[in-house]
């Protein structure tokens, strides 16, 4: 019965400390905590393991001096509330022909407000050249305002007015929700390659929309999905090669 009781508690003990991994980079002071995670991934690859803790490390000095400058302006304010707190996740979506990563970079901020706040940004990151790539060399041209850009964007609205329709739930939707949006890679939204149901393929190209960009704070994020079957005229050599199959269920119930 002891061994049972044992057994049991460091299997308590395991599931906690699966559930709450050791930062790979933090901050800690009476202004702030600030913490940036790699997952497992991610870390499997030194080279770009140190991209993303570069920048999470970077970014999180940041919010310490500017923590440290709010403290000294506003006392009271951390007296009575305690610190800022942010957090920093990097993630892989996909993999794609064994070196085309997509990485999803997700916020947590909360600088004392009336709610916290999160944001979401991607990388795409080429293992075979160990550096940030854009989607650039899978389409025969991407210029603002170019046939690209314009099937692209086009694409985009129509998945998410399909989303703003469901969340609305008969309510009118506003007229301008998506003129932040323009056909310019810069100006999109954040993309990543999604999975698909043939090995080593990508679906098509997955848009990642924070709260506020295309709303109110309480819609939250959004996502778009543009299938590649809609951007194959537009495809060039390489990206004929990576795109095939379709999105997996799994991958479409992740909408938000």
């Amino acid at each position: 019965m002891r061994f049972i009781v044992a057994l049991a508690s460091l299997t308590l003990i395991s599931g906690a400390l699966a559930a709450d991994p050791k930062p790979d980079a933090t901050v800690k002071s009476k202004s702030i905590e600030a913490n940036v995670y790699l997952d497992d991934r991610i870390k499997a690859d030194p080279a770009l393991a140190a991209d993303c803790l570069a920048e999470g490390r970077k970014w999180i000095d940041e919010q310490a001096a500017e923590s440290a400058a709010a403290r000294k302006q506003e006392p009271d304010l951390f007296k009575d509330r305690g610190g800022y707190s942010f957090e920093r996740k990097y993630s892989v979506r996909s993999i794609i022909d064994s070196h085309y990563v997509s990485i999803l970079r997700d916020d947590y901020m909360d600088t004392l407000g009336a709610h916290p706040n999160t944001d979401v940004d991607t990388i795409l990151w080429d293992a075979a050249a160990k550096k940030r790539i854009s989607i650039r060399p899978f389409f025969t041209e991407t210029a603002d305002n170019g046939p690209t850009m314009k099937a692209m964007l086009k694409a985009v609205i129509a998945s998410l007015t399909a989303e703003k329709k469901k969340r609305a739930e008969g309510e009118p939707i506003a007229p301008n929700w998506h003129d932040g949006l323009k056909p310019s890679l810069l100006k999109i939204g954040a993309v990543t390659l999604a999975p698909s149901t043939e090995a080593g393929k990508s679906s098509g190209l997955t848009f990642h929309y924070p709260p506020y960009a295309l709303g109110a704070y309480v819609e939250g994020q959004y996502l778009a999905f543009v299938p590649w079957e809609t951007l194959k005229p537009y495809l060039s050599p390489e990206g004929a090669k990576i795109f095939g199959g379709a999105r997996p269920k799994a991958d479409t119930d992740d909408q938000q």
